[in-house]
C-alpha cells in the first residue's frame, strides 16, 4: 500500500480534517485536493524523488500539504521556529526543489532559500475554504507514481550529542507504521484526534495524522498545543483522543485537576504518550483526572515513530513500562551484537518494515548503527516477564560518576513521587574529582514548597547515595526542545553548573 491509498480508507462524504471556525473537510475533499496540490508540484517541475521543504504553522493546512507531497514526492517538513542560519544548513543538508510557505509569511527561510536559490512558493487559501485546503499555482500536471521503497518524508535526527542526520523514510515505512500504530489503538471511522503535536515532527505526523487517515478517522488540527485552551476545544470538537509527550500531559494535568468534572466529561476513550517516558507517578493522575486508560508507546523518527505500545483493554497498561511489540520486532543487545534472554538490560534494537533504510550520505552513522539488519536505538531497557519494554535510560544520557552508571530516567521518577515536585529533569553536570555528577532541574507543584534539602533528604530514602543528586536546582521552567521533550543534554552549560 501506498501513503495516497490510506486516504481511500474514509467515505467521502465522513469528515477528514477540521480546525477552530474553519468548514470541515471531507475524505472527498482531502483525496481531491491531495491530487491537485500533486499536480501543481508536478506543473512546478518536481519529479519523482525530488523534496519540497514545508515551512507552514501546525494546523489544517500543514497536515494536508504532508499527505499531499509525500503521496506522490518526498516531503520535508521544518520548524517554523528555526532562524535563517538554521535554515540555511537544513535546506543545504536536504536539497529541495521548492520550499512551500504561508501566504505573505515573512519567515526566514525566505531569505536562506534565496541564497541558495531554491524557488519559494505560497500556499494561498481562500476565504471560507474547508480545512486544509490551499493552491500553490493555477497549472497541474501528470503526477509520478511512486513504489513502496520511494522517498516519501526525510526529517533529521536531533543531533545534540553531533551533527543531525538525515532520516530518509519511505512509503512502505510510513504506510507500516500508521497501521500498526492504528491497529494497537483500535481505531475506526469513528474516533476524533485533537492534534497537539507540531506537524514537523514525525509523532503527530504518523501517529496521529497518518495513522487516523489509514482507518478513516478525523482529526482535529489546532494551532499548536495550549493548555489552557485544550479542554474547551477539546469538548467542542467531541474528541475521542489525544496523543502527546509528557510536559504536556503535566501541564494537561493542572488543568483537568482543577477542572475535575470538565475533564470527566471529555469522555475520552484513551489518551496516548510517547517521545519521552512518562512518569509513573504523572501516569495514574492522568488516569484519575480523565477517568481514562493512558496508553504509553514507544517511537522514534528512524522507526517512522511507533515501536511498542501498551495495549488497550482494562488492566493492560503498565505504568513505567513503553508496552509491547506490535508489528516491529524489538530485541535487547548487549555491545557485541548478542541477544539478550527476559530481564536482561541492553541496548533496545528493532528491525520491520517500518525502520529507515539508513542515514542519508552517512556510512560511519550507518555502520554503528545496524548490526545484522537491526537497528540500535541507543536506548537501554529490559523486557519483564509478560513482555513488555522498560526503558532505562538513554545511553548516550548515562552519568558517569567516577565510574558509577547512572540512569538519569531513575532518579527523574523517585523525584517525580514527592508531592511537591510538578517536574524534574535529571542530568550530567562536570565534576572535577569525578568527571561527572547529577544535578536536577525541577519546577514545584503550585502552591508547594521545597529545599534542596528536602528534596535529597527524600532522594536518600529511595535512592542509593551515589545517586543523590550533588546539586538541585528551582526553576519556574524547564528548557524544552521544539517538541517539548525536556533536554538533558547540554543542560548543565545551559545553566551554569559544574567545575
Amino acid at each position: 500500500m501506498l501513503i495516497r491509498e490510506l486516504l481511500d480508507a474514509g467515505d467521502a462524504a465522513a469528515i477528514a480534517v477540521t480546525a477552530p471556525s474553519r468548514p470541515s473537510l471531507n475524505y472527498s475533499g482531502l483525496r481531491a485536493h491531495c491530487d491537485d496540490i500533486a499536480g501543481q508540484l508536478a506543473f512546478l517541475g518536481l519529479v519523482a524523488g525530488d523534496r519540497a521543504a514545508i515551512v507552514l504553522p501546525n494546523g489544517p493546512e500543514m497536515a494536508t500539504c504532508f499527505l499531499a507531497v509525500a503521496s506522490r514526492f518526498s516531503a520535508a517538513p521544518l520548524n517554523p521556529a528555526y532562524k535563517q542560519s538554521e535554515y540555511r544548513f537544513y535546506l543545504e543538508d536536504l536539497a529541495p526543489k521548492i520550499v512551500i510557505v504561508a501566504d505573505g509569511s515573512d519567515n526566514p527561510v525566505r531569505a536562506a532559500a534565496t541564497e541558495l536559490g531554491i524557488p519559494v512558493i505560497e500556499a494561498k487559501i481562500a476565504d471560507g475554504a474547508a480545512a486544509g485546503l490551499f493552491t500553490l499555482c493555477d497549472g497541474a500536471a501528470d503526477t509520478p507514481t511512486p513504489v513502496p521503497s520511494s522517498e516519501a518524508l526525510v526529517l533529521h535526527t536531533s543531533g545534540t550529542t553531533s551533527r543531525p542526520k538525515v532520516v530518509p523514510l519511505t512509503q512502505e515505512n510510513i504506510v507500516t507504521s500508521a497501521g500498526n500504530i492504528s491497529a494497537s489503538l483500535q481505531l475506526t471511522p469513528a474516533d476524533h484526534c485533537l492534534n497537539i503535536m507540531p506537524l514537523f515532527h514525525i509523532h503527530g505526523l504518523i501517529a496521529v495524522i497518518s495513522a487516523s487517515m489509514s482507518k478513516g478517522a478525523s482529526v482535529c488540527c489546532s494551532a499548536g498545543f495550549n493548555a489552557l485552551k485544550f479542554m474547551d476545544l477539546a469538548a467542542a470538537e467531541q474528541i475521542s483522543w489525544y496523543s502527546g509527550v509528557p510536559t504536556m500531559h503535566q501541564a494537561l494535568l493542572l488543568r483537568a485537576q482543577r477542572n475535575a468534572e470538565q475533564a470527566k466529561a471529555l469522555s475520552l476513550r484513551f489518551i496516548r504518550s510517547s517521545s519521552a517516558s512518562l512518569p509513573p507517578a504523572v501516569f495514574d493522575e492522568l488516569v484519575s483526572a480523565f477517568g481514562c486508560p493512558v496508553i504509553e508507546a514507544y517511537g522514534m523518527t528512524e522507526a517512522a515513530h511507533q515501536m511498542t505500545s501498551n495495549p488497550l483493554g482494562a488492566g493492560k497498561q503498565k505504568a513505567g513500562h513503553v508496552g509491547i511489540m506490535t508489528s516491529p520486532e524489538v530485541c535487547i543487545m548487549d555491545d557485541a551484537g548478542g541477544m539478550l534472554a527476559r530481564g536482561l538490560e541492553g541496548e533496545v534494537c528493532i528491525r520491520g518494515k517500518n525502520v529507515t533504510p539508513g542515514y542519508e550520505n552517512n556510512p560511519a552513522a550507518n555502520e554503528s548503527s545496524f548490526t545484522n539488519g537491526w537497528f540500535r536505538t541507543g536506548d537501554q531497557g529490559v523486557f519483564d516477564a509478560d513482555g513488555y519494554l522498560k526503558l532505562t535510560g538513554r545511553l548516550k544520557e548515562i552519568i558517569n560518576r567516577g565510574g558509577e552508571k547512572i540512569s538519569p530516567l531513575e532518579v527523574d521518577n523517585v523525584l517525580m513521587e514527592h508531592d511537591a515536585v510538578q517536574q524534574v529533569v535529571t542530568f550530567a553536570m562536570p565534576d572535577k574529582m569525578l568527571g561527572e555528577d547529577i544535578a536536577a532541574a525541577i519546577v514545584l507543584a503550585e502552591g508547594k514548597q521545597a529545599s534542596e534539602a528536602e528534596i535529597k533528604a527524600f532522594a536518600a530514602e529511595l535512592l542509593a547515595k551515589f545517586k543523590i543528586p550533588k546539586t538541585i536546582v528551582f526553576l519556574d521552567e524547564i528548557p524544552k526542545g521544539a517538541t517539548g521533550k525536556l533536554q538533558r543534554i547540554g543542560l548543565a552549560e545551559k545553566l551554569g553548573l559544574g567545575s
